[in-house]
């Protein structure tokens, strides 16, 4: 009798996992809109990165996607979060992308897989590992075959990952994305048609498209293969254009569009009206259009992973560690006044009886007062050995990716005048015998600084900091880090560099002292303990700090900046515990900082002039 009710009890599990999705499939493009084993499917789609949000929470979210009426998640693969070093692939804890669909398929979701593997997305690089600068010669993006060759072994490796969950294998993987927007970049047929060749040998045998915004599209499209478009939503032009380049016909698909925007340092918080926004969504669904909502949640840009932009009339310009992006579904998974506008037209195309679920609760959040902060390690006590050049090194050259290097040199003479760094990367602190005395902005285009003494023999450091590689435009090729050519000092270069190396890949090794609660300007980390009954999200309260990171249970939370307008660090529940927990923070411009504080609320929008 009990092995006939677990019968009937797996029979059952199984016919309520293929409501939502069978185990094969067919998907096509049809002459106007996608076809699912042969009827039209509309996709309401949005966009998540799994290494922006925490493993814990992947389910959480894509159950509010549901809530919300979508039926597709578009995702981001990073190639330097899954190689982050060259060989070395790393598919586990955030990084694990099939884990990701797979759950996305469990709760009923298709994904529309965007591997490129250029990608932009405000995310370091965009997307390329760091270690492609090592060979300064070696041009990405393009058809040299040393960056063929790595773009190919990662794509093969990647295929290994997910090829097997691709729908003409039984999963849920609908099309895959080659490049992105390279129409904004270069029109390099050729170089196309390598990507797709790459692709099909990785395993990706089903449907293939590119993306490109409306004027970009002509140069970025792959002759014979959908072209979707980003950034346009007016429902005649959207058709117009995708007929144009797609043999008169369809499927449309908008493959970004955006009721929201990224936040940039030092620049105010980015929004967008949520009753136009869902004016425009109800006038896209209704032409049947498909649409991918970039973002429905953005997250957070964990660690030292934030891009920047940059053109030729645009200064540099590095984005926050909030990629909140002003999403239906806020930086902490809760939902907005925009998500519940987006449900109701949504719920208006639904075919006949069907319902959404219900939205989840939103999480609970804590508040943290008065966390000590009673340790106290000095950077300039914990140099460890340097590498010693005539010459700075520049990160890649010191097989670096990340963090902060100490650039230091003894000027022999008593010296008065300019110091120069020639093309600085991207944010320095300078030091004149242990003393601060000025710092150099990438954004504010400063690469010089007055410096004097009158004895010999004056020790001169300067401590630089990778702010974010450019992630977009014209510049995605120079993107070397640190002091990338020369110092000089009244036009005479300075040589004879001692390099210390600081990537805080962890926080192992650094020796503290008592926390004294002195105004010494050095940089240093600051280190205490917390207790907790409960764990619940909270948000850290960085007023007050001046420019560092925040390591909390041996996670680097991310950046902050006191210019703002963020002003708070996302802490997630998952990544508290009951009892003691852990605090690190790091500041390069600020110090006597005793204590620190959570907030049970995020601050996103206070900027604060320098």
């Amino acid at each position: 009798m009990k092995k006939i009710f677990l019968l009937f009890f797996l029979l059952a599990v199984l016919s309520k996992a293929g409501v939502a999705q069978k185990a094969t499939h067919t998907f096509a493009f049809g002459d106007s809109t996608f076809m699912l084993d042969n009827k039209p499917l509309q996709l309401i789609s949005g966009e998540m990165h799994c290494t922006r949000i925490p493993r814990a929470y992947w389910r959480d979210r894509m159950r509010m996607a549901k809530a919300m009426g979508l039926n597709t998640i578009g995702t981001y693969v990073f190639w330097n979060a899954q190689e982050p070093e060259e060989g070395k692939f790393d598919f586990t804890g955030n990084n694990d992308i099939a884990e990701f669909v797979r759950i996305a398929k469990e709760e009923g979701l298709w994904v529309v897989l965007r591997p490129s593997p250029y990608a932009c997305a405000e995310w370091e690089f965009g997307g390329y590992p760091y270690w492609l600068l090592k060979d300064n010669d070696l041009k990405v993006r393009s058809k040299d075959p040393k960056f063929l060759k790595y773009y190919h072994d990662y794509i093969m490796q990647l295929g290994k990952q997910l090829s097997p969950l691709l729908v003409t294998n039984g999963g849920n993987i609908l099309m895959v994305q080659i490049e992105n927007e390279y129409g904004s970049y270069s029109n390099d047929k050729e170089y196309l048609d390598i990507n797709r060749k790459i692709f099909r040998e990785g395993g990706f045998s089903g449907l293939l498209f590119t993306c490109d915004g409306p004027s970009q599209l002509p140069a970025g499209y792959l002759p014979g293969y959908l072209p979707a478009v980003n950034g346009l939503d007016n429902p005649k032009e959207v058709k117009a254009l995708i007929n144009k380049y797609h043999d008169g016909k369809g499927p449309y698909y908008i493959a970004e569009w955006y009721p929201g925007w990224f936040d940039s340092w030092g620049s105010p918080h980015q929004g967008s009206n949520a009753d136009e926004d869902a004016k425009k969504l109800d006038e896209v669904l209704s032409a049947g259009i498909s649409i991918n909502l970039y973002m429905f949640h953005g997250g957070t840009t964990r660690g030292f992973m934030n891009g920047a932009n940059m053109s030729r009339k645009e200064p540099y310009s590095p984005q926050t560690s909030s990629y909140d992006y002003d999403a239906p579904l806020d930086e902490s998974g809760n939902p907005t006044a925009k998500f519940y506008k987006f449900r109701e037209v949504i719920q208006k195309h639904l075919p006949a009886g069907e319902t959404l679920p219900a939205v989840p609760a939103k999480h609970k959040t804590i508040a943290i007062s008065n966390i000590k902060l009673s340790q106290k390690a000095s950077l300039f006590s914990n140099l460890g050995k340097p590498v010693i050049a005539a010459h700075p090194l520049c990160f890649e050259d010191l097989n670096q990716g990340y963090g902060f290097v100490l650039y230091r040199t003894t000027l022999k003479k008593a010296v008065n005048g300019l110091l120069k760094i020639k093309q600085m990367r991207d944010f320095a602190t300078i030091y004149l015998n242990g003393k601060q005395i000025n710092v150099l902005d990438r954004r504010l285009r400063q690469d010089s600084a007055q410096i004097s003494s009158t004895a010999p023999n004056a020790v001169l450091d300067i401590l630089v900091e990778n702010n974010g590689r450019i992630n977009y435009g014209p510049y995605l090729t120079d993107n070397r880090q640190g002091i990338t050519e020369k110092v000089t000092l009244n036009g005479e270069e300075l040589t004879g560099w001692k390099m210390y190396k600081f990537p805080f890949t962890n926080i192992a090794g650094f020796k503290y002292v008592a926390n004294k609660n002195t105004t010494d300007l050095k940089a240093a980390l600051y280190a205490g303990t917390f207790n907790l009954s409960a764990v619940s999200d909270t948000y850290l309260d960085l007023r007050g700090f001046g420019k560092g990171f925040v390591f909390v249970n041996g996670i680097n939370i991310g950046k902050y900046w006191k210019i703002g307008p963020q002003q708070t660090l996302y802490i997630p529940a998952s990544w508290l515990k009951k009892g003691v927990n852990k605090i690190v923070v790091f500041d390069e411009l600020k110090g006597g900082h005793t204590q620190i504080s959570a907030l049970d609320h995020p601050v996103l929008n206070e900027v604060v002039k320098d």
